[in-house]
């Protein structure tokens, strides 16, 4: 579910809004399932809830392929429910081989400090079989704190500005990179692997286009 005004599964905890959930509610809601994600939620809160007698389910998400797998796992072996429709047409979608890159784009996610997609992320791996590379996968760790004027300088033919976690916005933004196009994007097309991935490949890919890069080439998928 996408509750407005929260970040989504697939992103950081960045800046001082994230704040840990609080247990007691969640054990005496008496869930039968509580779905964590390694990326999102403090191991201390799930060994905690465990503790408590709460079962939790934890995933860890690095690719849409692992997205898809991870919820056919939740489905089946946790909840004990048939496949989706749309399900399945995700992962159809999204089942292509990675193409090559036919553009090089960066992803802020946080300012002050400013951090960017790293390598070995659910929305670096998105981006690619978008036919974009990231041009700070090389960078050590997830999400690596950069210099705005350094990202500005990379020569990336496309800044990505989502909505979220960090809710970049025509006025908070753009004008960090006088030298580097920008191109404000839902968030949630970028960091949320539900649904949403139906949607997320034919409007990025329309967005990405009217800003002029070229990647009809490759909406086939």
């Amino acid at each position: 579910m996408h509750a407005p005004g929260r970040p989504g599964p697939a992103g950081p905890h960045a800046g001082p809004r994230h704040q840990g959930p609080d247990l007691a509610a969640v054990v005496a809601a008496r869930p039968d399932l509580v779905v964590a994600n390694q990326e999102e939620n403090r191991e201390l809160d799930v060994r905690r809830l465990r503790g408590a007698g709460t079962a939790v389910w934890v995933t860890r998400i690095e690719s849409v392929p692992e997205a898809i797998a991870s919820m056919r796992r939740l489905l089946a072996e946790a909840l004990a429910v048939a496949e989706p429709d749309w399900l399945r047409r995700a992962a159809a979608l999204w089942s292509g081989p990675i193409p090559e890159p036919v553009a090089r784009v960066t992803v802020p996610v946080w300012r002050d400090p400013w951090l960017v997609v790293g390598r070995a992320t659910f929305t670096g791996d998105l981006l690619a079989r978008l036919g974009l590379a990231n041009a700070c996968a090389e960078r050590p760790g997830r999400y690596p704190t950069v210099d705005v004027a350094d990202l500005d300088r990379l020569g990336a033919d496309l800044v990505l500005l989502p909505d979220e976690p960090y809710p970049f916005t025509p006025e908070d933004g753009p004008e960090a990179f006088p030298r580097t196009r920008t191109l404000l994007v839902s968030g949630r097309l970028l960091t949320w692997y539900g649904p949403s991935l139906l949607a997320a490949r034919p409007q990025l890919l329309a967005a990405l286009a009217d800003a002029g890069l070229p990647v009809r080439s490759v909406q086939s998928g």
